[in-house]
C-alpha cells in the first residue's frame, strides 16, 4: 500500500519501522514540528522524523494538519491508507476522507476503555491487570472509532509506564500489519464501541505526581510506578524535592501522621499512609542522581518522626 505515516514520540517508531519492514510504500510522514528541549533549549527532531530521515522519506511537520493547504497536499499524495499513532492532533473528515482505505488509529488501550492521551500510565496507576493495542477506523472526535483488531498484554506485578509503553509499542508495530492486511484483502470486520463501556483518560501533568500521604499505600506505590519514567512520583523534604522510583506496599500499620518516616531500615524508609505503610526502595534527591535507598541514607539523615510533605 501506499501509505501517509502519522506520528510523533517514541511510541509511534516501531509501527512506523514495521510499515517499512513490511515492504510497504511509505510515501511520507508526519510528525509535530520540532521542539526545544532540555536546559539548554536545544531544539530537536521528533523521534518519528528521526527515523523517517534514516529512511529517506519525506517529513511534513504541520502546525495544524487542519490547514487547507497541507490537506490539498495530501490529497495530491493519493494514499491508499493513513496510519497514525500519537501524532498529537485531531484529524478533521477532510483528511479522514483522503485515502481509499481510510485512516487507521493505532491506540494503546483496549478500547473503549481508556480513551485519551495518557492509557498506558493510567492503566498502571489503576491497577489494571491487563491492557493491549487497538486499531481502529478513525472518526473526527476522539477514539470513538470502528474497532479493527485488539491484542491483549497481562501487566506484571511491578509493570511501571515505561516497560508497559515499550511492550504496547512494539504490539502496535505487529499489530498495525495484520490489520492493513485484512482491509487490503477485504476481510476486516469493523466493530462499534460500546459506549457504556467507555472510560477517558486525559493528559498527564507533572502534579499529579506529588504524593498524597492521605491515599493508601497500594495506591501510592502505583502511582509511582505508572509515572515512572515521566513525569514522575514526587514528595518534599525540608524544601527539596525527592522523586521516589520504586518502593513496596505493606500492610503493617504505625502511629503517627500520614506521610511521617516511621522505621528506617538498611534498605528502606518506611513511610506511614491513609491505610498501610509506604517501604521506599529507591529514590532521586532534588538536582542528584537516582539511588537505592541504602545508598541514600549513608549519605542524607533522615530520622524517624521525619515528615514528608507535599509540594502544593
Amino acid at each position: 500500500m501506499r501509505i501517509v505515516f502519522m506520528g510523533t514520540p517514541d511510541f509511534s517508531v516501531p509501527a512506523l519501522t514495521a510499515l517499512v519492514e513490511a515492504g510497504h510504500d511509505v510515501i511520507a510522514v508526519v510528525t509535530q514540528p520540532d521542539k526545544p528541549k532540555g536546559r539548554g533549549k536545544l531544539v530537536q527532531m521528533t523521534p518519528v522524523k528521526e527515523k523517517a530521515l534514516e529512511y529517506g522519506i519525506p517529513v511534513y511537520q504541520p502546525v495544524k494538519a487542519r490547514d487547507p493547504e497541507f490537506v490539498s497536499l495530501l490529497k495530491e499524495m493519493n494514499p491508499d491508507a493513513m496510519v497514525v499513532a500519537a501524532f498529537g492532533q485531531l484529524l478533521p473528515k477532510t483528511i479522514l476522507d483522503i485515502p481509499k482505505y481510510g485512516c487507521v488509529n493505532i491506540h494503546a488501550s483496549l478500547l473503549p476503555k481508556y480513551r485519551g492521551a495518557a492509557p498506558i500510565q493510567f492503566a498502571v496507576i489503576n491497577g489494571e491487570s491487563v491492557s493491549g493495542i487497538t486499531t481502529m477506523m478513525m472518526a473526527p472526535t476522539l477514539d470513538t472509532g470502528d474497532i479493527l483488531d485488539q491484542e491483549s498484554v497481562a501487566l506484571d506485578e511491578k509493570e511501571t509506564g515505561g516497560s508497559l509503553h515499550d511492550k504496547l509499542s512494539a504490539i502496535g508495530g505487529r499489530l498495525i500489519i495484520k490489520t492493513l492486511k485484512k482491509l487490503e484483502d477485504g476481510t476486516a470486520v469493523r466493530t462499534v464501541q460500546d459506549e457504556e463501556k467507555m472510560t477517558y483518560f486525559g493528559m498527564l501533568k507533572k502534579s499529579m505526581g506529588d504524593i498524597d500521604w492521605n491515599q493508601d499505600a497500594a495506591s501510592i506505590e502505583r502511582l509511582i510506578r505508572g509515572l515512572n519514567p515521566w513525569p514522575s512520583a514526587y514528595t518534599s523534604w525540608e524544601g527539596k524535592t525527592i522523586k521516589l522510583w520504586e518502593a513496596d506496599a505493606l500492610e503493617e500499620e504505625y502511629e503517627g501522621a500520614c506521610g511521617q518516616v516511621v522505621k528506617t531500615g538498611k534498605d528502606c524508609l518506611y513511610v506511614k499512609t491513609g491505610k498501610g505503610t509506604l517501604a521506599v526502595k529507591e529514590l532521586q534527591l532534588q538536582g542528584k542522581k537516582r539511588m537505592d535507598t541504602g545508598a541514600f541514607l549513608r549519605g542524607y539523615q533522615i530520622a524517624e518522626g521525619t515528615v514528608f510533605e507535599r509540594s502544593i
